[in-house]
């Protein structure tokens, strides 16, 4: 979708946006009913757990990633301590003081639901390095981070054992309406053995067939929520699947669903549509409820 349409679509959805801000704002926030415990699993093999929308917990063979991280009750505009914005349906199955050292954090794109400042801050080490969409990065304190890598399309950058691969996806980029320079990506990430697919946030799109090679992605972490009535930008679990399998996954792991109320489409719609789309092999959808761990 080309950015003068998609900005034209939002500019007419916001309304009732902003209504849904409204009806939720005294709204209680759950409890998440599992929590993972990431200090137990070892340094090999691949583990992952969903910490909730697109935030998931990655360790391969001991080097840790953790993809668009959002810890935060609400998120949108921060004035000072009072955020703007929506708020979660359910709280974080983690918080950042009870995850390991983060390796490597992987940024999509700058919306407000995956590019959380006061997330971010948490995570700011000197030994994390950080990897994040073309002219992202103004929006962070680099400086605290081992180092920020803006990736545009087709670039990689080599981050310890991680190699980082971003591809297109079909999303924007804009924080607020005006900064429409901004990019935005999905990840190829290779460990050693191991293939990792972060798609970010993406409608339908093709372009994940150029990913595929001789080996396959063992973890595809896919978008499946946010279809109705985003399906301009946002793709639905049957489509997430399709592009999974284009990439040539053997898993995958759902996001964007469960955390926030994006859309109109009941809140576990999107799974029980992707496991019926998985049909016979339900098993290669590895995980269902936010906090739920994989092991590979």
């Amino acid at each position: 979708m080309r950015a003068p349409e998609t900005a034209r679509f939002l500019r007419n959805a916001a309304p009732a946006f902003f209504r849904e801000i409204s009806r939720e704002y005294k709204r209680e926030t759950a409890a998440a009913s599992l929590h993972p415990q990431p200090a137990k699993w070892p340094d090999h093999g691949l583990h992952a757990a969903w910490i909730g929308h697109s935030t998931v917990l990655i360790k391969a063979d001991g080097f840790t990633i953790l993809t668009d991280p959002v810890f935060s009750l609400r998120v949108g505009i921060n004035l000072g301590p009072l955020t703007v914005g929506i708020k979660r349906l359910v709280e974080p199955a983690a918080t950042v003081p009870r995850l390991p050292h983060i390796d490597l954090v992987l940024l999509s794109h700058a919306h407000m639901d995956h590019f959380d400042i006061p997330s971010l801050r948490q995570l700011e080490n000197p030994k994390t390095q950080l990897v994040t969409a073309h002219r992202t990065a103004d929006l962070l304190r680099a400086r605290r981070y081992a180092g920020v890598h803006e990736l545009s399309w087709d670039a990689t950058v080599q981050a310890g054992p991680a190699h980082v691969r971003a591809f297109e996806v079909a999303h924007w980029g804009a924080r607020m309406r005006s900064d429409v320079y901004r990019g935005f990506n999905g990840y190829l990430v290779t460990i050693g053995s191991y293939r990792l697919l972060f798609g970010g946030d993406t409608a339908y799109t093709e372009s994940f067939k150029r990913l595929r090679s001789s080996r396959p992605v063992d973890l595809a972490i896919m978008p499946i929520g946010a279809y109705d009535p985003w399906i301009r930008v946002h793709c639905n679990p049957e489509q997430a699947l399709r592009m999974a399998e284009y990439a040539g996954a053997e898993r995958i792991l759902p996001v964007h669903h469960q955390t926030f109320q994006l859309s109109r489409e009941p809140k576990l719609e999107p799974i029980e549509r992707l496991l019926r789309a998985a049909g016979s092999s339900p098993e290669r959808v590895v995980l269902h409820q936010i906090g739920e761990e994989f092991h590979g």
